[in-house]
């Protein structure tokens, strides 16, 4: 199997290892880190295990290439299908631009405000322990970031790309998706990122930065019935 096939588990059996809680048939992020969590396949006692994974006060989100099951005592309250997109271009060595910053803990509760008000993705308070994130201040206040989430050997997920609605307009999603793309590629990684499949706006600017459509990727979100 394709890693990118089953970013979930792939990310939470290597480089994620120490975000995850589970076991060797299934696995989630801790929950103040994010909602997604993965079976090992789509073997019936995998399916029980990531079942069981689902707290209480839910959701759990599952991500893949494979059309995705409902496992018995979930209910899925949303499918969609994204888009898996591999950079195919020339990412370039990293570009000195003082106007974007590396975030981390301490800028954590002002990451969650952001992702909170615009939604990029499921977003936690810590969130940012998921890979490198950066962003671009004005007026003393975050005004867009990006970094990344899912990660195993040899690939990293440019994700979390977001603006504040004040400062719109001004090009900050796309200097900050080419940034952690440059800097994922300047480790020897292959950047990667999820859109939804409908949001033609982003695959445009995504396909303008090097990026091309590698396979549709079913989503589920799942709470206990």
């Amino acid at each position: 199997m394709n890693p990118l096939d089953r970013p979930i588990w792939a990310s939470l059996t290597t480089d994620h290892a120490g975000l995850a809680e589970g076991g060797e048939l299934a696995l989630r992020y801790r929950p103040e880190v994010n909602v997604f969590a993965s079976p090992a396949d789509d073997r019936p006692e995998a399916l029980a295990a990531f079942a069981a994974l689902v707290p209480p006060e839910g959701p759990a989100y599952l991500a893949q290439s494979a059309p995705i099951e409902t496992p018995q005592g979930l209910v899925a309250v949303q499918r969609a299908v994204a888009v898996q997109m591999l950079f195919e271009g020339q990412a370039g060595d990293p570009v000195e631009d003082a106007d974007i910053v590396p975030l981390g803990e301490a800028d954590g509760p002002e990451m969650f405000a952001l992702a909170t008000l615009t939604e990029p993705g499921p977003f936690r308070s810590e969130t940012w322990r998921m890979g490198q994130f950066f962003g671009i201040r004005r007026e003393g206040r975050l005004a867009a970031m990006a970094g990344e989430r899912f990660r195993f050997p040899g690939h990293a997920e440019l994700s979390g790309v977001c603006t504040h609605p004040d400062f719109r307009g001004q090009g900050f999603g796309r200097r900050l998706s080419t940034h952690v793309t440059r800097a994922i590629a300047a480790r020897g990684e292959r950047p990667f990122l999820h859109a939804w499949k409908d949001n033609s706006s982003a695959i445009a600017l995504y396909e303008r930065l090097g990026y091309r459509w590698r396979c549709d990727i079913n989503v589920a979100v799942f709470i206990r019935a």
